[in-house]
C-alpha cells in the first residue's frame, strides 16, 4: 500500500510541482494550502507524512507543529520553508519535526527523505506486528519481581483518579518513563503523552517550552506559541528529571497543579489545562529540599502518589524475559530476522548486575546485534564495553572502618572507578553508566 502524504503549501507552483514528482515516486498525495486546509485533511484521513510549509495564510508551521504532533504522534513531518535559519530549524526539530528543508528544494532530496520517512514507517510496522505475535507483551506488564507486580499494581490504582500528581523514582534507566507510558494506556490512551527531560531544556527557554508565551514576551517572540501544558491538555505531562527544574519554574508549576491554571510568557489572561502531571528523578528529593535547590510544598505535591521503581539488579527474574522483548523490538527496528541468545549468552544476562538498568540492557544487545550476524547471539558480543562489570570493582571499597559505606558513597566512588577504566573519557562513561551526560557531570561534582 502506497504511503500517504500531505503536503501543505501556500506556493501553488511549488505545491503541484512537488505533487506531481511525489505521486510519480508512488506516494498518495493530499494537498493543502493553509492550516485551515490542512486541519480539514487532518480530519478526514491521518497521513503517514506530512510536508508543512512554515509561514501560511493563516499561521506558521512551527507553531501548529505541537498540535500535529500531539494528534498524530505516530506521523513524520517535514518543515519547508523560503526563510529557513539556524534558530528555527531547531525550534522545529524541538517541536517535533524529522526533517527541515529551506526552499528552493531539490525535489530529488525531498522524495529522497520522504521515501526514508515512510521506511521507518515500515519498521515501526513490523515491529508491532512483532510485538503482536508476542501476544501484546510489553515489557512492564507481566512482570515476575514482587516489587515491579507491586509498582504495577499501584499504578493501576492510581489511575483510577486521574488528576491527581505522581512522582516515580528509580535509577536512571530503570524504565521510569515506560511506567509513565503504562499509567497513560491504563488510563485509557485518552489525550497526548507529552514527554520534556527537565535538564535537556535551555535555562532561558525553560518558561516559554513549558507554559508558552506571547507575541513580543521577549526579542524573537514573533508570534504567540503554546506552551506544552498546553499542548498535553487532557492527557498526561511527563516531566522527567524534575529534580532539574529551575527554582524560578517551580512555584509556577505548583500554581498550575493546584488550580490547573496557568498564564504564558507576557500573558496576563488566564488560560487552564486538564494535564495529568507525573513526574519523574533519580535523586533524593528530599535531601534537595533540605539544601533548599528545591521547594518543599512542590514535592509534597508532586509525590502525592509515588512509585517506586527497583533497579534492574533487583528483578533478576524479569533480566531473561525483558531481554527476549527487548531482542524482538530491536530485530524488528533494525529489519533483522529474529535471532536468540546462546546458552553462553543467557548464562552472562543472568550473571550481570546491569548498572546501567534497563537502558543499558538495550545498549548491549543493540551492539550485539550489529556486531554480531550468526542466528544466536554469543557471550562476546553482550559483554558490555570495557569490561565494567561490578566483578571490576574492589569489595572492599564499598566497606569502611565503621561499617558498610552509604548508597550514594558506592554510587560516586562507581562513577569514578567507571571514569578511570575509561581513561577520563566522559562522554563514554555517561553513555556506559546509562546516565544522561548532565546527569553525570553531575554525579562526578558530587563525588
Amino acid at each position: 500500500m502506497s504511503t500517504h502524504l500531505l503536503l501543505v503549501d501556500d506556493d501553488r507552483t511549488f505545491a503541484s510541482l512537488a505533487a506531481t514528482v511525489l505521486r510519480h515516486e508512488g506516494f498518495r498525495v493530499t494537498l493543502a494550502h493553509s492550516l485551515h486546509d490542512a486541519r480539514a485533511a487532518l480530519a478526514r484521513q491521518a497521513p503517514e507524512v506530512v510536508v508543512l510549509d512554515r509561514r501560511l495564510p493563516d499561521g506558521d508551521g512551527i507553531d501548529f507543529l505541537p498540535e500535529l504532533r500531539a494528534q498524530f504522534p505516530d506521523t513524520a513531518v517535514m518543515m519547508v520553508t523560503a526563510h529557513g535559519d539556524i534558530a528555527s530549524a531547531v525550534d522545529a526539530i524541538k517541536q517535533g519535526a524529522r526533517d527541515y528543508l529551506s526552499k528552493p528544494v531539490e525535489l530529488d532530496d525531498l522524495v529522497l527523505r520522504a521515501r526514508r520517512a515512510a521506511q521507518d514507517l515500515q519498521l515501526h510496522e513490523r515491529l508491532r506486528q512483532a510485538e503482536s505475535e508476542l501476544g501484546g507483551r510489553r515489557r512492564l506488564l507481566r512482570p515476575r519481581a514482587p516489587a515491579m507486580v507491586a509498582a504495577l499494581q499501584m499504578i493501576e490504582r492510581i489511575a483510577t483518579a486521574p488528576r491527581s500528581p505522581v512522582l516515580i523514582t528509580g535509577e536512571t534507566g530503570a524504565g521510569k518513563e515506560v511506567l509513565a507510558r503504562h499509567l497513560h494506556n491504563v488510563q485509557g490512551g485518552q489525550g497526548p503523552f507529552v514527554h520534556v527531560n527537565c535538564a535537556a531544556l535551555p535555562s532561558a527557554l525553560v518558561e516559554s517550552e513549558l507554559f508558552g508565551h506571547e507575541r513580543g514576551a521577549f526579542t524573537d517572540a514573533r508570534a504567540a506559541r503554546r506552551g506544552l501544558v498546553e499542548v498535553a491538555d487532557g492527557g498526561i505531562l511527563f516531566l522527567d528529571e524534575i529534580g532539574e527544574l529551575p527554582l524560578s519554574l517551580q512555584a509556577k508549576l505548583l500554581t498550575f497543579l493546584d488550580q490547573g491554571a496557568f498564564r504564558r510568557l507576557g500573558g496576563t489572561t488566564e488560560l487552564t489545562s486538564n494535564a495529568r502531571v507525573v513526574t519523574a528523578t533519580n535523586r533524593d528529593l528530599t535531601r534537595e529540599v533540605a539544601e533548599n535547590r528545591f521547594r518543599e510544598d512542590l514535592y509534597f505535591r508532586l509525590s502525592v502518589f509515588r512509585v517506586e521503581i527497583p533497579p534492574l539488579r533487583e528483578r533478576r527474574e524479569d533480566v531473561l524475559p525483558l531481554a527476549e522483548s527487548l531482542l524482538v523490538e530491536l530485530c524488528a527496528e533494525l529489519g533483522r530476522r529474529p535471532v536468540d541468545f546462546s546458552s553462553a549468552a543467557k548464562a552472562r544476562l543472568e550473571r550481570y548486575r546491569f548498572p546501567g538498568n534497563v537502558r543499558e540492557l538495550r545498549n548491549v544487545l543493540e551492539r550485539a546485534l550489529v556486531l554480531e550476524p550468526g542466528p544466536a547471539l554469543e557471550l562476546q558480543a553482550l559483554e558490555p564495553r570495557g569490561n565494567l562489570g561490578p566483578a571490576a570493582v574492589d569489595p572492599d571499597a564499598f566497606v569502611v572502618s565503621g561499617g558498610p559505606r552509604t548508597l550514594d558513597e558506592v554510587e560516586r566512588l562507581y562513577v569514578k572507578h567507571v571514569l578511570g577504566r575509561l581513561e577520563g573519557r566522559r562522554m563514554e562513561a555517561a553513555k556506559a553508566l546509562g546516565l544522561s551526560y548532565p546527569t553525570f557531570l553531575r554525579k562526578l561534582e558530587e563525588s
